[in-house]
Formats: C-alpha cells, sequence, structure tokens
C-alpha cells in the first residue's frame, strides 16, 4: 500500500495588492511512487503552490508536509528530499556542464567522488558525456534543459518537480526527457510535473490534480479522472469541460 509523499491542507495565499486568492484552500495528497500532473491555465495558481511546497513562499494559511516533515517548521530537512527543474533554465552560463553539475552536487552536500559518478551517469544517458566541458552558454535549448534536468536529481531526491519540463525543445530531446521519467516512475520515484502540453501529461501522469483561479477542480487517478468524463476523447477535452474555454493572460 502506498503512503502519503505530499499532503496540502487548506493552504491559501493572496499576493499584495491582488483583489483575489492566487491560492485558495487547497487540499489534495500526492501518493509515494506517483507521478502527479498539476495542471491549470495561466494564472490558476501552479507555479505558487509549487513554490510553497518547495518552502520558497509562506502560505496565508493551512499546511504543507513532505515526507511526514512540515515545509514550515522542517524547511531544511526538506529541501534535502527534494530535486527541482524549474521552466527557467537554472544554470550558470559561463561554466561548463561538468562545472555546474559539481556545484550543484556540493551544494547538496554531495562527496565529490559521489558527484563526479552521478554527473558521468547522467550525461551518458542524456547524450551530453560529449560536451561535458563545453561552456554552456553554447549549448542548444535541449542541451540546456536535459542539464538543467540533471542538476535536479544528482543527488537522487525523493521527490522531484518539474515545470514545463519539455518547453521549448526539439523532439528528440522531449521524446529521451519522458522517456527518463517513465524510468524514474519505474523506479519508485515522486514526481510533480507541471506542464501545459496535456499529450505529455496524459502519457506519463499516473494521477492528476486541475487547478483553476486557485482552486481545485479534481484530483485522482488519471483512469478514474478520464473515466469520469466518457464524453471526452482524451485529457485536452476534459480540461477544456472543467476549466472552460476562455483565453487566460
Amino acid at each position: 500500500m502506498s503512503t502519503c509523499a505530499v499532503q496540502l491542507d487548506n493552504l491559501s495565499k493572496q499576493y499584495p495588492h491582488s483583489s483575489k486568492r492566487a491560492v485558495s484552500n487547497l487540499t489534495f495528497e500526492i501518493q509515494e511512487g506517483s507521478v502527479f500532473g498539476l495542471l491549470g491555465p495561466n494564472r490558476a495558481g501552479k507555479s505558487t503552490t509549487v513554490m510553497m511546497l518547495c518552502g520558497l513562499m509562506r502560505p496565508d494559511a493551512g499546511s504543507i508536509s513532505v515526507f511526514g516533515l512540515d515545509v514550515l517548521e522542517q524547511g531544511v530537512d526538506v529541501r534535502k528530499q527534494i530535486g527541482v527543474a524549474p521552466q527557467e533554465i537554472a544554470l550558470f552560463p559561463l561554466l561548463t556542464a561538468y562545472e555546474n553539475l559539481f556545484y550543484f552536487g556540493r551544494m547538496y552536500g554531495m562527496r565529490s567522488a559521489d558527484i563526479s559518478a552521478q554527473i558521468k551517469k547522467y550525461l551518458q544517458v542524456f547524450g551530453l558525456i560529449e560536451k561535458r566541458n563545453k561552456i554552456v552558454s553554447t549549448f542548444s535549448g535541449g542541451m540546456k534543459k536535459r542539464l538543467n534536468l540533471i542538476a535536479a536529481i544528482l543527488h537522487r531526491p525523493k521527490l522531484i518537480i518539474l515545470d514545463e519540463p519539455t518547453a521549448g525543445v526539439d523532439v528528440q530531446s522531449r521524446n529521451m526527457i519522458l522517456d527518463f521519467l517513465n524510468s524514474l516512475k519505474n523506479d519508485g520515484s515522486t514526481i510533480i510535473y507541471s506542464s501545459h502540453v496535456l499529450e505529455e501529461a496524459e502519457r506519463i501522469c499516473s494521477h492528476l490534480g486541475i487547478i483553476d483561479e486557485g482552486k481545485l477542480i479534481t484530483a485522482g487517478p488519471r483512469a478514474s479522472i478520464m473515466g469520469a468524463h466518457d464524453d471526452c476523447i482524451n485529457l485536452e477535452q476534459v480540461f477544456l469541460k472543467l476549466t472552460g474555454k476562455n483565453i487566460r493572460d
């Protein structure tokens, strides 16, 4: 029986000078070993939720636990358990691929020999081993995205948070990233996957949470959510049915 990896209880956040909450009474849980698709239109509250989950922003109300640890009270311990690949590339452009990854490994408190072994392993997996001594500013978008993902998983986190991991990459890089995420899922990693590409979410996510205007619309196993809307042929149709077709800017 799976255990709860992440628990959000009545989580709320309102930014100064805003007339409404970015996140409002958000409650759901993520089971250990699942790939949880956090989905929603623009300005739905996805990024705010992730920032609070990582301990980078304090909620106005509610609580968050990660593997039984309180994010607000035990933030240092929580951050050791998670790896985050943000949508924006979080790399040093004037360092080499190896130097970037070694820096992140030291930041996570890893031993030098372990860092080197993990770097070699993942650079090979992602087809970047020949580029290990190249300056990152010379990399293509797809190469940077792959390196960004390696930086997030180098320290073997129990929870991996991915924000638009395939945005702006070529088809080959996209396919490589998705195949690797499937392998992580098969190895029992817990993944939070936030994306606007619903075909990807339908391909790799075991569970879904759809939010809109800061509120939870639905959450649960992907198969159950799809089965509850048998008039829809794919996840995109379910998404539009639940959130509407109005443009969100």
